[in-house]
Formats: C-alpha cells, structure tokens, sequence
C-alpha cells in the first residue's frame, strides 16, 4: 500500500451478510428453543428457519422472483407476514410491506409506484388484492395468507415445498431488502430505501442504544404493525435469538397484552406513547406480572410529562424514548431510562427527545443551509450509516431531502449545550396521531372534491390520549346547507380511517397572509386558543 499520497481507497469488496442469516443462525444454535408465539400456536427456530427455506424456494422457482424485485405484502400481523420478511431477504428481494389501514386505492398506488412483482395478500384483503390486480400490470403473481379466492394459499405453498432450499442471495452493502412507505408534504407514499448495509448497523445500532444486554432469553411483546418501526424492532430480537409474542387478535386487548407480558415473561416492547398511555392506566396494570419488563421502547410522538411520570410510577425505570423518521428506521436520538426521572429537578431534561445515537450526527441549520450555534432553533438534520440512500424512482423528493449530504428531517428544534435535542415544531404541516403520520394536504384535496365545501384546512391540534388529532376547518360552497354536509361519511371510502379528521369546524372565510395563502398558523392560534370565530 503507498504511504501519506495515497489517493481515495477503492474498495476490494462492499458484500455483507444477507439479513436472513439471522434466522439461520438462530436455527443453528437454539433449534428447539420458541422463536415466535401467535396466540395458541408457537414455532421453534428450526422450524421458522424451514418455512423460510420453503417460501423462499417458491418465491424463486416456482414464481420467478429474482434479486432486486419487488414483493407488496399486505396483511396484518402474524407468522406469515414475519416469515415473509425473510423470505425476500434469503432470495435477494425486495420486501413491500403495506401499512395494512390503508384503502385499496391507496395500496395499488404503492404497487405500481414500487413495481411490484408480486403480492402476499391476507384473505381479508380482497378488495386491495383486485385494486392492485386492475391497477397495477407488474404484478405476475398472487399469495393469500389464508385461503382465499386469488392465488395460493401461503401455507400450502410452505408445504408443497417443505424441505426445499434455495442458495441465499449474495448481497452488497447498497443492495436494497426493505421499501419503506413514507409520505412527504404532499402525501403521496414514497418508498424508502433500506439496504442490507444500513439495516445491519441499525440493529447493532438498536442493540447497543435502545436495549442493551438482549439475549436469547428475552421476548419481546408485538403491539404495532410489523410494517414499519415493530418490524425493525423484531429484527433485533431475531439477531439475538429473542422470541416474539404477537397479540392473539387484531384487536388492541390491553388485559390480554398483559396476561402475554406475565406468561412469556416479556422484556420489552416498541409501542408510541398513545399505547403506553393506556396500557399504565389500564387496571389490569395491577393484576398482572410485569416485573420482567426491562425496555419498554416508545417512539413515534412526544409523550406528555404526565404520562411519563404515570408511566415510570406504574413500570419503574424501564422507559426508553427514540426519535428518528421511517428514512434513519428511528435511529436519530436516544432518551434511556436513566434521563427518565420522576420529579422536575435541574437534571430532568424536561420536554427532550435525548442526544445522538451511537454513530449518529445532528446538525441544526438555518433555511439557507448554514450549522447554527447551541441553543438556536432550525431544522434537524442528519447523518450517518442509519439514514437511507433515497427514494425509489423519486429524484424530485431525493433532492429534496438531502443537501450537502445531510438528511433533512423536516422537524424544528434546538440542541443544548450537553447534546440534548428539543424538537419544537415541523417544518412541514404534518401531525403524528397514535403513532401515524398524517399528511393535511393529502385530506385537503379529498375535502375539497366534495361539491359543498368551497375551502378547507387540516390541522393537528394536541389531544391528551392520541397526542394529535386532525381538526378540519371548512367553508361551505354558497348555498350548501352545513347541518346537511356529513364530510366524514362521505370521506370514509376514500382515506384511510386513521386519516378522518376528528372535528369539523365551519367558518365564514378563512384568515389569509399577505400573499393571499391560508394562513394555518392563525387558524392554530384560533381552534387552540378558543378565541376569534365560533367554533
């Protein structure tokens, strides 16, 4: 090698470990110990491992799926979905999974706007699997979890190929495993990119900051989709040969959340502070065991200092905030449960979102790009192996969202003088209710499409239980009767429910700036404030 003159390195090699090496080498070395729990049914590590093995076969022999494509996944929780993450994984493909609320229109967006090749599809999900299938000519294949009247069943595919094995992909650090769906200012979903590289060091990343010392004897509790931040979480617990535990029914049961937390004798759980909230308030908090919890992870929105205290009083000292956006899979900054303290003395670090993640760097810079001082607010940016190389197939919203290098997350706040990140404000219009981001626009132009409205404004305003909730202030098309217009019915087949506003409010007009623009930071001071027009 030369000396001190030497130019840039080219790299010999950027091949790294396939992400579903985890699971073989949880096979390997803890064959017979459970590796996930879905109600009555368990299955070993061996056996998770074999199903693999057997889709993963299928996927490429039988239906042609190759490195590099595309595969929607559109389900709720369960075994199938879990196993269908590695399954893409092992063969090199992409997995695309669905936020499952969302409406079949909006799913065979994402189906074209991925390319998808194919599609695993739970058989409740008719309505989006024809969505997809009219919309979307990429689509060669289709798997149903369940039986169901489009393509095969997803369990009798496993055993048709019970003990087949397919080579598991090579794969370079950039090479892409995960599309993400996240939304921009306009909200149309995009699909972020996550690479087997990236991942890899998010989970050690995850490991290290979020719940150090897991091993083998850990389980973990699933109480969000496994399509966005849970499924990431799951993937540290298979590194460490941790089991999972999902909830027996879709429906979020807080006595049966506990009843698992007792009987698997649960370590941790990733949830938003929505969820925490009722779970320390519910009564059962009392009846049942959780002295085993170490790290109950939220993430997802800020948490009330109330809540927290209520949280900490209830659980003691296992409390673990991260905030990070689906682009750096959350890995932005960390609060640990030593800088979660009951009290509000001169250490307690009220209102921060915590300091930077192992390898992680923030920078708070002004409009026109320049790094501000300590304490001065700005936008957020970041960098780091944990933020993600694009968008796919999107050079107008990547330009966006990088500048010299540095992603822009979109969020407004200050660092302190320790390091300590406060997040003030959104540099965009979005609002995080329950642990959802929502997109104001996206729910403006399906409002306004109504022949009664003339002008319409969606805003999040706080609330005590979800921490945001829409609030839609209209003005009603000259002689529409507003006693008559039922917006949220008339919304309902055309947005995702999480989406609905929770309120309308009608107004004469709505306050304008200077430049002839609504002006939503006045409408804010207005709805919050109770003050100015009749609400």
């Amino acid at each position: 090698m030369n000396g001190g003159n030497a130019g840039p390195i080219e790299p010999v090699s950027t091949r790294v470990m396939n992400l579903s090496h985890f699971v073989t080498q949880a096979a390997r070395r803890f064959p017979e110990r459970i590796g996930f729990v879905w109600g009555a049914k368990s299955w070993t590590w061996r056996e998770i491992d074999r199903r693999i093995d057997a889709m993963s076969f299928a996927l490429a022999e039988t239906y042609g799926v190759k490195k590099g494509d595309r595969v929607l996944v559109q389900s709720q929780n369960c075994n199938q979905m879990f196993e269908s993450m590695f399954a893409c994984f092992r063969i090199g493909a992409v997995w695309a999974p669905t936020n499952f609320r969302q409406t079949p229109e909006e799913v065979a967006y994402q189906a074209e706007a991925s390319g998808a090749a194919g599609m695993i599809c739970g058989n409740m999900f008719a309505h989006h699997q024809s969505a997809c299938a009219a919309s979307c000519a990429p689509l060669r294949f289709f798997i149903s979890i369940g039986e169901a009247a489009f393509g095969a069943d997803y369990d009798k595919v496993v055993s048709q190929h019970d003990g087949r094995q397919v080579e598991t992909a090579a794969v370079e650090r950039d090479d892409p495993c995960w599309f993400l769906f996240t939304s921009g200012t306009t909200g149309r979903p995009k699909a972020a990119v996550l690479t087997h590289g990236q991942m890899a060091f998010v989970i050690t990343n995850h490991l290290c900051d979020l719940m150090p010392g897991t091993t083998e004897d850990d389980a973990s509790l699933v109480v969000a989709p496994l399509s966005h931040g849970a499924g990431v979480h799951q993937l540290t617990q298979v590194a460490r040969g941790a089991k999972t535990v999902l909830l027996a029914t879709d429906r979020f049961d807080i006595e049966a959340a506990w009843a698992l937390i007792e009987k698997w004798r649960i370590t941790n759980i990733f949830t938003v502070p929505t969820i925490l909230k009722m779970l320390v308030e519910h009564p059962d908090v009392d009846r049942y065991d959780h002295s085993s919890l170490r790290h109950v992870i939220y993430a997802g929105a800020p948490m009330y200092r109330m809540d927290q205290e209520h949280a900490l009083t209830k659980l003691g000292p296992v409390l673990v905030q991260y905030f990070g956006l689906g682009e750096v899979t959350g890995n932005i900054t960390v609060l640990p449960p030593n800088h979660h303290r009951l009290g509000d003395g001169p250490d307690a670090k009220i209102g921060t979102c915590g300091f930077e993640r192992t390898g992680m760097q923030i920078a708070i810079k002004s409009p026109d790009g320049v790094e501000l001082p300590l304490g001065e607010t700005g936008e957020i940016h970041v960098i780091g192996p944990a933020v993600f190389p694009g968008y796919f197939n999107n050079p107008e919203a990547n330009a966006k969202a990088f500048r010299d290098g540095w992603f822009c997350t979109g969020d407004i706040g200050h660092m302190d003088e320790e390091g300590f990140l406060f997040i003030t404000g959104r540099a965009s219009d979005m609002y995080i209710s329950g642990g959802s981001n929502i997109y104001p626009r996206e729910i403006e132009e399906k409002i306004l499409a109504h022949p009664g409205i003339n002008e319409v404004a969606v805003l999040g305003v706080p609330d005590p239980v979800w921490g945001e909730i829409g609030i839609a202030v209209c003005v009603a098309a000259p002689g529409a009767d507003v006693a008559r217009l039922d917006i949220n019915s008339w919304l309902t087949d055309k947005i995702a429910r999480y989406k609905l506003p929770k309120r309308y409010l009608f107004w004469s007009d709505l306050p304008k700036s200077g430049y002839g623009k609504v002006a939503k930071t006045k409408i804010r001071e207005i709805v919050v404030g109770r003050k100015g027009p009749t609400l």
